[in-house]
């Protein structure tokens, strides 16, 4: 009985999903098309899911999983993005289209900031094909893999390459801006408060410098009026604390700045640079 009652709502699914490929798979590519055209994202995926049921025969498998995954994409949803993309690879064999996918994969790599990853991809792309336009493209991309990685130099030198200027003079210019940690480190050991005016923190770097005085006048002092258990705990507990505390600041500053222009650079790409974006 159980037999009989499963055969038959099998038979009935394979019959409905017949009637519907007759006239309209392409009906419901479109309009899950339509969806996607209009930034719809969440209900386009329903629909080209929707699709993918009844497309028995996958006429559709490349085209319904490249967009399904575009959508996620768009939506920040990264890895199912490249779950999709990963399943789009396997309904084709147009190398054209194969391309496509794989720097779709290299792209949402870079927006989730799996940078290792997304280098390798491009270096192992780039050994598939022996065409400049190509290798120009997939250098693009490596490029802005290097600006994810907060790698300014290398990023520069990619799109210097490409012949892209206004990438490479961005990247240039972030990079002649970011100040040396280390070596804000190193002349807060020297001069202490001079890390924090280095990084432009002035009034911190003058506080700095004026509270290491101050204590190393008492703690001086003291040694001199002989008192010298003083000396010790005013050394230890006052003057170690405020020299310690001028280089970790030193060097707090310096990679705040590093971020704070780093940022800038990521926010002008996001809302003003007018090239293609991952």
């Amino acid at each position: 009985m159980h037999s009989i009652i499963k055969n038959s709502l099998l038979f009935i699914l394979i019959a409905v999903k017949v009637l519907f490929g007759q006239g309209n798979l392409e009906n419901q590519f479109n309009k899950a098309q339509l969806l996607f055209q209009d930034k719809k994202y969440f209900d386009a995926i329903t629909e080209f899911k929707r699709l993918q049921f009844f497309d028995y025969e996958g006429r559709y498998s490349f085209e319904t999983n490249l967009k399904i995954g575009l959508c996620y994409k768009a939506g920040a949803k990264f890895d199912d993005a490249i779950n999709y993309y990963s399943i789009a690879l396997k309904c084709t064999s147009d190398p054209q289209k194969i391309f496509l996918v794989k720097i779709e994969i290299i792209k949402s790599n870079i927006l989730r900031k799996t940078i290792t990853r997304a280098l390798s991809l491009c270096d192992e792309l780039e050994k598939e094909y022996d065409s400049y336009l190509i290798r120009e493209e997939i250098n693009y991309w490596r490029g802005w893999a290097f600006m994810f990685n907060d790698d300014w130099k290398n990023a520069s030198e990619c799109f210097s390459k490409n012949g892209n200027m206004e990438l490479t003079k961005l990247c240039r210019s972030v990079q002649n801006e970011k100040v040396s940690v280390t070596f804000a480190k190193v002349i807060s050991y020297i001069l202490p408060g001079a890390g924090q005016i280095y990084s432009g923190q002035i009034l911190s770097g003058l506080m700095s410098l004026a509270w290491n005085v101050f204590a190393g006048y008492l703690t001086i002092n003291a040694f001199v009026s002989e008192r010298a258990f003083d000396g010790v705990v005013i050394g230890e507990l006052l003057w170690y604390r405020f020299y310690r505390g001028n280089i970790q600041n030193a060097e707090k500053f310096a990679e705040e700045k590093n971020l704070e222009i780093a940022n800038r650079a990521l926010t002008y790409l996001q809302t003003e640079f007018k090239g293609i974006k991952p």
